[in-house]
């Protein structure tokens, strides 16, 4: 070969590379400037990458309102999009709920009520701006001992809590998402949190294998007040009925359904106070027995709270802390002399 033939094969050797530079160059600034502005997964690494929760996600921090559960309060507003419910006994032997919501605008909210101490154990572990309407007497106190970011409705009023005229006094104040977030920026409380969930959640399906068949679960808090879930398999979901009355949203009449149930079995003790209005105490720190339920199967667990400000945890009989599905749950706590009927098609527990 010539020395122009040799000349000619080098130009194009430094065309060749040349080209792939600028093509290397051009990639790697489009992936940089990618409307994500960090560089392009691939599809392996679009596979590998870890679904994300729904039910608790975002970094918003969760609210926690207290909820008349009297009958003359039913049917309640917004529980169906609350995160967690817990229901508890108070004096009389009804019970209260605490609905608590995270990330989502829920636009009515209650009947609200009055606070009771033992509940904000369960807001602090949340990490959860609390609102309520009206305390009692050892809840004022704790609120101002622990310092809790509550939210007084009756110090409040005005837009942020109002009354409806479906219902009566006392059972007829609601509020919202957006006014309670509100209310918090004007008292200059945090609205953001990277606290975790109480629960485990999972994003995988969690089937409970070894579970018994749990498609009704009866749960006596008292005399007065007895609640029953029943199981669909079609949504796997469960419905809630109280004293024998199917539970419904106040404005859409959907029922109130949820996707997990735990049950915690703790005693409930008449408190002393200066109103003697036969107000409860709650014997809460300890482990407690329970179980987990959800997609038709019961679990026995453990339910260990070491303090007012610690999280609750909840372990399976191994000892493992329980995977929960990615849904909505109600946290029924209940005496531990309550004579539980957790039924299946082909078993029972008490």
């Amino acid at each position: 070969m010539g020395k122009k033939g040799t000349k000619f094969l080098i130009f194009i050797l430094i065309v060749f590379i040349i080209g792939a530079g600028s093509a290397l160059a051009y990639k790697i600034y489009m992936d940089k400037n990618s409307p994500s502005g960090e560089v392009a997964a691939t599809e392996e690494e679009k596979e590998s990458k870890e679904p994300e929760i729904k039910i608790f996600n975002g970094k918003e921090r969760p609210i926690a309102v207290m909820i008349d559960n009297h009958k003359d309060a039913w049917p309640q507003a917004g529980l169906n999009k609350a995160y967690m419910v817990y229901e508890i006994v108070v004096e009389g032997g009804e019970t209260r709920l605490m609905a608590c919501f995270k990330g989502v605008d829920v636009e009515k909210i209650g009947p609200v009520r009055s606070s009771r101490h033992y509940f904000l154990d369960y807001a602090k572990e949340n990490d959860a701006i609390y609102a309520h309407y009206g305390w009692s007497p050892q809840a004022e106190s704790d609120i101002k001992k622990y310092t809790i970011n509550n939210l007084n409705g009756i110090q409040i009023g005005g837009d942020k809590f109002w009354r409806v005229k479906q219902k009566n006094a006392p059972h007829n104040v609601m509020t919202s998402t957006s006014a309670i977030l509100e209310a918090a920026k004007e008292k200059g409380y945090k609205t953001n949190s990277t606290e975790e969930s109480v629960l485990n959640y999972v994003p995988e399906e969690v089937n409970l294998e070894s579970g018994q068949e749990a498609t009704t679960i009866t749960i006596p808090h008292s005399k007065l007040h007895t609640v029953v879930y029943t199981y669909d398999a079609a949504t796997k979901r469960y419905t809630r009925q109280a004293r024998k009355v199917e539970q419904k949203d106040l404005d859409t009449g959907e029922p109130i359904t949820t996707k997990n149930i735990i049950i915690v079995k703790c005693d409930n003790v008449d408190l002393k106070d200066k109103e003697n209005k036969g107000r409860q105490d709650l014997k809460n720190i300890g482990t407690f027995d329970g179980y987990y339920i959800t997609n038709g199967k019961a679990i026995p667990i453990k339910c260990t709270k070491t303090a007012r400000e610690e999280k609750s945890v909840y372990k399976d009989l191994e000892g493992n802390v329980i995977k929960v599905n990615d849904g909505n749950t109600f946290v029924n706590i209940c005496p531990t002399d309550a004579e539980l009927e957790i039924v299946g098609s082909t078993t029972a527990e008490s």
